[in-house]
Parts: structure tokens; C-alpha cells; sequence
């Protein structure tokens, strides 16, 4: 059975901080960016700078162990459907793989980000309060 390392709890928090941040007006992401795949996140995200919600989501995903910080991006996956929960151990590698100091901002850039790690932690058999 596929285990986290990290806690369901600091998941949560996540979830909570991600639907802030999305349910504000003036966040908007493109669904198709027309900058590079590397640099769009942080362009847009870079209007959001005072952003209370996005500080603390940024605190806490740097306040992670980077091992943690993909287990984070391999539940936005695997919740997204493009790995499946028997590919666990492909799916941290992969994020490891991929793996950069800026994992808050492609995390927050996704605006389905609680409904996909909201179902990454559901494959798991986890569930928030």
C-alpha cells in the first residue's frame, strides 16, 4: 500500500489555502499561457506577492522536505488521473525527477488544485475534517 510521509493534516491546510486563493476575483490563470511552461506560474503568481493566503501556502510548502513537497505534487497527479494509485512509487519518482524550489508556485497555479489533491488523498483512503 502507497504511504505518505506527508501529513494528511498539512494536506488539509493546503486544500483550505488553495480554495482561498482560487475563490478570489482577481486570480486568474490561463488555461494555455503564452509564456514558457517554466516561467509562467511565477509571472502570474508574481501579482499576488501580498496575498496572505498565498504567503502561507508558500510557508508551508517551503517548511516541507523536499521529499514532501513531491509527495504533494504526486497527489495534485494522481488526483489530476495521470498516474494511478498502483503507480505510486513512478508517480514520487517522476515528481522527483521534476523536482524545483519553486513547487509552492506550480502547485497554486493549478486552479483545480483542492479538487485534485482533495482525490489524491481520497485514493489514499484520507479524507479532511
Amino acid at each position: 500500500m502507497a504511504t505518505l510521509d506527508v501529513s494528511s493534516d498539512t494536506v488539509c491546510r493546503l486544500i483550505e489555502l488553495a480554495r482561498e486563493f482560487h475563490a478570489q476575483e482577481a486570480v486568474v490563470i490561463p488555461d494555455e499561457p503564452d509564456r514558457p511552461a517554466d516561467d509562467w506560474p511565477t509571472q502570474i503568481l508574481a501579482r499576488h506577492g501580498e496575498d496572505l493566503t498565498l504567503e502561507e501556502f508558500r510557508s508551508i510548502i517551503a517548511d516541507l522536505e523536499p521529499d514532501q513537497q513531491q509527495q504533494v505534487v504526486a497527489l495534485l497527479w494522481l488526483g489530476r488521473g495521470d498516474f494511478e494509485l498502483d503507480e505510486w512509487e513512478d508517480t514520487l519518482a517522476r515528481a522527483a525527477d521534476e523536482w524545483t524550489p519553486f513547487t509552492a508556485d506550480y502547485l497554486i497555479a493549478h486552479p483545480m488544485l483542492s479538487d485534485y489533491l482533495t482525490e489524491g488523498l481520497d485514493l489514499h483512503g484520507l479524507r479532511c475534517d
